[in-house]
């Protein structure tokens, strides 16, 4: 749980591929390591020490997960890197669902972008369905949960906003826009956040659907904004 991530200040990744990964890249932050006999070889020798087998029905009762993996690592929570105005940035409002935050920060990554700005009701970054979703990513993007309002207020940026009732998204649509904007699943972006939206867009569709998923919506924002 959240409370328990932040009083102990250490969150829980499960997995091979995402574990290998944070074994190479965050030795140093790694608290505890538990697996099955079978993956055993996955630890390197560097964390032995810090490696204990689990046989499968314990791993069942530690695992967060409805399907357990074979490999669990308790992780120290990083340090915060400093949040750069001049980089560019995505501004996500009351994401609920931790998979489609994980799934966003999988997608900045592979478009190079390495911040993310969440109003604090969003989807906790350090949450096992988030950490899932993101594929390791979450150890290149930075998640910054600040007040949304009173951040924009002090924040000098052009906003890309998607919006119902926006322009309809074109080839040059985004090249003046330093950060893009979107908002909760059901409700998309409020009202009072409306007005921070310099360049309201939205996705035009030529299907019978009502909506995209937030996370596709995000991912064709995200490589329009980004293409050369």
């Amino acid at each position: 749980m959240k409370k328990n991530r932040d009083k102990e200040d250490c969150f829980i990744v499960e997995g091979d591929k995402i574990g290998k990964e944070c074994m190479r890249s965050i030795p140093d932050d790694i608290g505890l390591i538990g697996c099955i006999a079978e993956v055993e070889n996955l630890v390197p020798k560097n964390l032995h020490d810090k490696s204990f087998i689990l046989s499968p029905k314990e791993f069942e009762r530690v695992s967060r997960l409805k399907t357990p993996n074979k490999l669990l690592i308790v992780i120290k929570k990083p340090s915060i890197i400093s949040f750069n105005s001049e980089k560019k940035f995505i501004i996500l409002e009351n994401i609920q669902d931790p998979g489609n935050l994980g799934t966003i920060i999988r997608t900045a990554d592979w478009f190079g972008i390495e911040q993310i700005v969440c109003s604090p009701e969003c989807a906790d970054v350090f949450n096992s369905k988030t950490l899932q979703a993101s594929m390791g990513s979450f150890l290149r993007v930075t998640v910054h949960y600040k007040e949304l309002t009173s951040f924009l207020e002090h924040t000098e940026c052009n906003v890309t906003g998607a919006l119902l009732d926006g322009e309809p998204l074109k080839d040059d649509s985004m090249k003046k826009s330093n950060a893009i904007m979107l908002g909760n699943e059901g409700q998309g972006i409020s009202k009072s956040l409306e007005k921070f939206c310099n360049n309201p867009v939205k996705i035009p569709g030529h299907g019978g659907a009502e909506s995209l998923n937030v996370s596709v919506a995000a991912s064709i924002l995200m490589y329009e904004w980004t293409k050369k």
